[in-house]
């Protein structure tokens, strides 16, 4: 079944998209949806509040956010989670953590989103 997943994740129609004008709460339920994995985003160390935007979170953080950017982040299954949370940091400037569906546990960062949503 490992191989089977594997492939499904590679063309799975999930592709999530980020946009900086979307709350962070908008962009975590959509990757919820996505992914069945939890995205929570930070300011600085702490958890930030889930009615600030991208660039909203720009405002309330030493850290520049890159709201700005010509990339578009997009993000699929077959991506290691560490991956994705580095793809946040080098594109947005954001910090953000990947955990589990009910998100009390981090995932681990050499799995990928497809294979951490089925355990």
């Amino acid at each position: 079944m490992g191989i089977l997943n594997s492939i499904t994740d590679h063309f799975n129609k999930s592709d999530f998209s980020v946009a900086p004008n979307k709350k962070l709460k908008t962009l975590s339920k959509d990757f919820k949806e996505a992914f069945n994995l939890s995205l929570v985003f930070y300011k600085g160390n702490m958890i930030a509040e889930d009615s600030l935007t991208l660039t909203g979170l720009n405002k309330k953080t030493s850290k520049t956010v890159t709201t700005s950017s010509k990339k578009e982040l997009k993000i699929k299954a077959s991506m290691k989670v560490g991956k994705v949370e580095d793809l946040f940091e080098s594109t947005f400037g954001v910090k953000v953590q990947i955990k589990d569906a009910p998100g009390k546990t981090l995932i681990d960062n050499d799995l990928t989103l497809g294979k951490a949503s089925r355990l």
